[in-house]
């Protein structure tokens, strides 16, 4: 289950119930981090709530950190955990329709099942979209499997390919981030103050 916990600690078959437990704390979490509103969402892109930025940065931080701690005290081995393979251009590709697909309907896959969840009408017509596109991704996928399955770099890191270590990447990444959060706390005021000076 994780690198605190020893092999054979927990049986097999809780396997399931414990990931179904994560699951529902998961989704409390976007829910109570405002997740489950489009509104909140798509205010990134409108420049009037970060919050999504925020949440993703911090969680990004926080596992970041944390497994390069883990595997200092021998409690992880990173070497050990299984990188995706990067397909360059198709990556790009499906992050730009992701994207847009954020930017329309104000939820992202996970995000709309936490709107579900509380009974939003707008997070069911998203999902029954975002399954009406893995049917259609499924049906035509013969016409770009070659596309898909181009530009690979094999299980590559940011590391790898710049050459910097875990550690001053994990560095730079929170001076980033917390750059971006002073920065957008300055954008969320100034376009706050203008729509309340347009109301009035």
């Amino acid at each position: 289950m994780g690198p605190l916990i020893p092999n054979g600690f927990i049986p097999g078959d809780w396997n399931f119930v414990i990931a179904l437990l994560l699951g529902i704390a998961f989704g409390f979490i976007l829910e109570a981090s405002g997740f489950s509103s489009s509104r909140n969402i798509v205010g990134v892109f409108y420049g009037y709530n970060f919050v999504v930025l925020r949440v993703f940065f911090t969680a990004v931080i926080v596992a970041m950190v944390g497994l390069i701690y883990f595997d200092y005290f021998g409690w992880l081995d990173l070497s050990q955990i299984f990188i995706l393979p990067t397909y360059l251009a198709p990556m790009i590709t499906g992050g730009v329709i992701m994207g847009l697909g954020f930017i329309l309907g104000g939820f992202c896959p996970g995000t709309s099942f936490t709107a579900i969840a509380i009974g939003k009408m707008d997070g069911l017509v998203f999902t029954i979209g975002l399954y009406l596109g893995i049917f259609a991704f499924s049906l035509g996928y013969p016409l770009y499997s070659d596309f898909y399955n181009s530009g690979d770099m094999g299980n590559v890191t940011l590391m790898d390919v710049t050459g910097i270590s875990s550690q001053w990447f994990a560095f730079g990444f929170v001076v980033i981030a917390l750059s971006a959060f002073w920065v957008t706390m300055l954008i969320e005021k100034r376009v706050r103050k203008r729509i309340t000076e347009y109301k009035f």
